[in-house]
């Protein structure tokens, strides 16, 4: 509808100029009142047309037939007064048509093609001669508004046509697009519905092993070399057990509640930190950079979980330190995990964020998985590279609008602020596993 209204200011005007061709330049005696009243109620027309569009987003099929009926009401009381069927803009009358065929149901074109017929008919029969005092100039002048109509309306036609294409490609898209993302929403439900299940299914093995190793650290008997072992064991028993309790509160669903206002590069070395400590970390080499003092951002689980996973699937690559980039502006996080491993198969890279595909460290899939979704329904995006030098390499790009947490009394997050002089580095050793 937007496009038929631009169309129609551009109609408008090229009906003016028209008249003032017709009438001052070649001398032709035109019914001037008349006409320019027709012109004058299509600019009101078209006026309240788009104040209306401004209101609403859907329009109707009918809406538009009786758009496109009133463009033909105006055109054929202009040719009336200028010559009817004989005026060489009566081939004008192809454009409303040619528009109706393509966005309208069928029975509906049909009918304005009908419409169209008639009113040509019509103008054979009654208008009003237009008379010229120089009969050879005013044959010429035919003959160029013959081929004039004829140039005007392909390269109309070809401009909606186009128009119209690309917004059906860019529709069809957007539902592709949507599709996928459904898909992908289902996939997530039935991770989390198998998860349930898992957690409470894991329970009672779980608090099994814990009272089994309470025992043997308990017992005297237990050699002091095994007391290590044991000890790490139960560690990890509570790290099960506290992953399985807070599995409800890792869903995302409750940010505002459980999200703790951090700048943001506090919350990054928390986050570095604290993977640093699980038994699968290797060497790290973090550096991060931006304005200080950093945005504010409130804690996201589901973020936190995303870039864990993606160090452990780097830790898993290659044993060699990984390398984490972090850079901030006001609106938007960066960051770059590299490791020194065999890169990403290519199917991975295809695939990636639509299925469980193993990156090929011996694992599964979804953690890489639940990293894009996690990513992406936060307005970020995650690419997988292989760099030309070797290993593998992930681009994360997070906007902060949705993380951005405005504390009373504080500055705006993101205002211009002097950067830092040293950017923070960190590097630390392997844990022992």
């Amino acid at each position: 509808m937007r496009r038929l209204v631009l169309l129609r200011w551009w109609t408008i005007a090229g009906q003016l100029a028209a008249i003032a061709f017709a009438h001052w330049v070649v001398g032709a005696y035109l019914r001037l009142a008349p006409m320019l009243a027709a012109v004058s109620m299509l600019v009101v027309f078209n006026s309240v047309t788009a104040l209306h569009l401004n209101r609403r987003h859907s329009v109707s099929s009918r809406e538009l037939f009786a758009q496109l009926c009133v463009d033909f009401s105006a055109l054929t009381v202009l040719l009336y007064f200028s010559g009817g069927a004989g005026n060489p803009l009566a081939s004008l009358y192809l454009l409303p048509i040619a528009f109706a065929a393509v966005i309208l149901p069928p029975p509906l074109a049909w009918v304005l093609a009908l419409i169209g017929v008639g009113l040509y008919s019509l103008l054979t029969v009654y208008r009003v001669p237009l008379t010229v005092a120089d009969y050879l100039r005013a044959n010429a002048l035919h003959l160029f508004g013959m081929w004039f109509t004829y140039a005007l309306s392909a390269l109309v036609i070809v401009w909606f046509l186009v128009q119209m294409t690309a917004s059906i490609r860019r529709r069809d898209r957007e539902l592709a697009e949507a599709r996928e993302q459904a898909l992908r929403n289902e996939r997530i439900v039935a991770l989390g519905s198998l998860a349930a299940g898992a957690a409470h299914e894991l329970g009672t093995p779980l608090g099994t092993l814990a009272i089994l190793v309470e025992e043997l650290l308990d017992d005297p008997a237990t050699p002091e070399s095994q007391r290590i072992s044991l000890l790490t064991m139960q560690n990890e028993l509570v790290r099960c057990k506290h992953s399985i309790t807070s599995l409800a509160a890792r869903a995302g669903e409750a940010r505002a509640e459980g999200g703790r206002p951090l700048g943001l590069d506090q919350w990054l070395q928390e986050c570095i930190d604290a993977w640093r400590r699980s038994p699968r970390a290797v060497a790290i080499d973090l550096l991060l950079e931006g304005p200080r003092p950093a945005p504010r951002v409130l804690t996201e689980t589901t973020i936190e979980q995303a870039w864990r996973n993606l160090l452990d699937n780097a830790a898993k690559a290659s044993s060699a330190p990984i390398a984490c980039h972090c850079h901030w502006g006001g609106q938007e996080l960066s960051m770059r995990i590299r490791d020194q491993g065999p890169g990403f198969p290519p199917e991975v890279i295809a695939a990636a964020g639509r299925s469980f595909l193993a990156t090929g460290h011996a694992g599964t899939g979804i953690g890489l998985f639940l990293a894009f979704s996690a990513i992406e329904r936060h307005g970020g995006s995650l690419e997988l590279v292989n760099p030309p030098e070797g290993g593998a390499e992930v681009h994360l790009r997070l906007p902060l609008e949705r993380l951005r947490a405005v504390t009373p009394g504080a500055p705006e997050p993101g205002a211009p602020q002097a950067p830092s002089a040293e950017p923070a580095r960190a590097a630390s050793a392997a844990h022992p596993s």
